[in-house]
């Protein structure tokens, strides 16, 4: 299971972790176990982000 970024970590925009998301997938379509990890803490970085905008909204 993916793990959120740690509580010091500066938060990256939405559009930011977006685009890193796509860079990723587009450096050839299928992730090695490296890139998989990589793509696993971006979704828990996307979802940290999300969650976020979801706190501040309400």
């Amino acid at each position: 299971m993916p793990t959120p970024p740690s509580p010091g970590t500066a938060v990256r925009s939405l559009a930011e972790v977006n685009a890193d998301i796509r860079a990723l997938w587009q450096r050839g379509g299928r992730l090695s176990p490296e890139g998989r990890r990589e793509y696993e803490r971006l979704l828990a970085e996307w979802a940290a982000v999300v969650r976020g905008d979801v706190t501040e909204a309400a």
